[in-house]
C-alpha cells in the first residue's frame, strides 16, 4: 500500500496546481499556509473549496476561525510560497511582519500585489483521509491581472499568460 501512496504523490506532482496562502485571523490566531488545493465550488453562491492536512497544527485554528482569504499568488511570490510552507524556518509572526500585507474584512490578511483576494466564511468542512475539505462562501473578491504561480513537478514556476 506504500508503494501505491507513493505512486499517487508522485502523479500528483505532475498536476500543475496554482498556488495560494490561506490567512485566517480570529480568537485562535492569525495564521496562514501554503496550499495549492484550491477549486471553485459555484458561482451561485461564489463559493470555493481548499484542503488542509488534519496533523498540520494550523488545520484547528482555520477551522475556528472560520474567516478566510484565499491569496492567488503571483509569479513573483515564491519565496513567499516557501515560507509560509514550512520551508524556510520562520515563524507566523516573521512572515506576517513583512510589509506585504492589508488587512481585510474580519481582519484576515490579505497579501498586497496578489493575483487575486478571495476573502469569505467556511461554511461547511468534510474530513477525508488525512485531510480536511473546507467549503467557503465568498463575501469579497479582488483582482489584479498578474502572471500566476503554479506548483509542478515539486517545483515552484511562472504560469505566464
Amino acid at each position: 500500500m506504500a508503494e501505491f501512496s507513493q505512486q499517487f504523490r508522485d502523479a500528483m506532482a505532475h498536476l500543475a496546481a496554482a498556488v495560494h496562502i490561506v490567512t485566517s485571523n480570529g480568537e485562535a490566531g492569525k495564521v496562514g499556509i501554503t496550499v495549492s488545493s484550491v477549486t471553485s465550488v459555484t458561482d451561485s453562491p461564489p463559493s470555493v473549496l481548499f484542503c488542509v492536512n488534519q496533523n498540520s497544527e494550523l488545520h484547528d485554528v482555520v477551522k475556528q476561525n472560520g474567516k478566510v482569504c484565499i491569496n492567488v499568488l503571483s509569479h513573483e511570490q515564491a519565496d513567499l510560497a516557501k515560507h509560509f510552507a514550512g520551508m524556510s524556518g520562520s515563524t507566523m509572526e516573521e512572515r506576517f511582519s513583512w510589509n506585504q500585507w492589508n488587512e481585510g474584512q474580519h481582519g484576515v490578511p490579505l497579501l498586497r500585489d496578489a493575483v487575486s483576494c478571495l476573502q469569505g466564511e467556511i461554511v461547511e468542512s468534510y474530513p477525508v483521509g488525512s485531510h480536511s475539505i473546507f467549503i467557503v462562501k465568498l463575501s469579497d473578491i479582488s483582482h489584479s491581472p498578474k502572471h500566476g504561480l503554479i506548483y509542478f513537478s515539486r517545483q515552484f514556476k511562472a504560469a505566464e499568460i
